[in-house]
């Protein structure tokens, strides 16, 4: 059996009905996963391929997107199945004709993010780790989010620096820097609110009736302030959305401070994901924040 006879066979038993692709066509999906679109009887799949080493992150992924669908808050793919055949993992997920995203979209997504984000737990982190990119994402659960913050998202991309080789001052100030970490939280207890936790621009578009779709997640419970300073890092939202989130549910005056201190996490997963380009940036971020401690 082929991985493709594997994947349609899967697809059958998850939808109850025999799926035959006559077609398969490979389309852009990122720099992690190989992606294609299977299509037949009317019918059309995205799937995710990577190495059989992964599976655990597909299958966090269908779980991230199963608890966002459960919120009834924001329009995510449906996951269909995952598995592995022949060395090769696998994550089949509803395929969505999506588009950029119109004004009137992120409007409503401003407010649809506001409403999943009233989706809370009673500690933060989430029921199982998953990834940031490729990168392992610790989601230990915890009852205090200065804690969570600092040892499950900082003090695990420190580690991993050190480990790439971008030790020295960035490590040494950084550590200066969780010691300072309450700081930021003398007037802010975050509630822990079900986050997206991977929020940049693409990762984001929306159907041809405006539904506004939001996919690739890095699911977990934290401060929502974590998944707006996403947003912001590398663009790619309009103003209508941040005004719409804000009329929704309001910032915390503070939070442009905490806005650096949440993408700090993702800077650092860029460093040890794709090299030193983003150290000066890192070493920026942490002084700033070191000033404003």
């Amino acid at each position: 059996m082929t991985l493709h006879d594997a994947i349609a066979h899967a697809i059958s038993a998850a939808r109850g009905e025999v799926f035959n692709p006559d077609t398969r066509r490979a389309v852009g999906g990122g720099d992690i996963n190989r992606t294609e679109v299977l299509e037949g009887g009317g019918r059309r799949y995205f799937v995710k391929l990577n190495d059989a080493a992964r599976i655990d992150m597909f299958e966090a992924e269908s779980a991230g997107l199963a608890e966002i669908a459960e919120s009834k808050s924001v329009r995510v793919p449906q996951p269909i199945c995952s598995g592995a055949h022949g060395g090769q993992a696998y994550l089949v997920l509803e395929y969505l004709d999506i588009n950029h995203c119109t004004d009137k979209a992120e409007e409503r997504l401003g407010r649809q993010l506001a409403a999943m984000h009233r989706n809370t737990s009673d500690r933060f982190g989430w029921h199982r780790d998953n990834t940031i990119g490729s990168t392992r994402q610790i989601n230990n659960r915890e009852n205090n989010w200065v804690t969570f913050y600092r040892e499950s998202r900082l003090r695990f991309q420190l580690v991993l620096a050190e480990e790439n080789g971008f030790g020295g001052n960035l490590v040494q100030r950084g550590e200066r820097l969780l010691e300072t970490l309450p700081a930021f939280f003398t007037n802010h207890k975050p509630q822990p609110s079900l986050l997206h936790g991977d929020l940049w621009g693409g990762n984001h578009a929306a159907l041809r009736d405006g539904t506004p779709v939001i996919f690739d997640p890095a699911v977990y419970y934290g401060d929502r302030e974590a998944d707006l300073a996403m947003t912001e890092l590398f663009g790619g939202f309009g103003s209508g959305f941040y005004t719409a989130y804000r009329e929704t549910w309001p910032l915390d005056p503070d939070y442009r401070v905490r806005r650096d201190l949440y993408n700090l996490y993702h800077v650092l997963n860029h460093l040890n994901l794709f090299g030193g380009g983003y150290r000066e940036q890192a070493e920026r971020l942490i002084e700033r924040l070191l000033s404003e401690a």
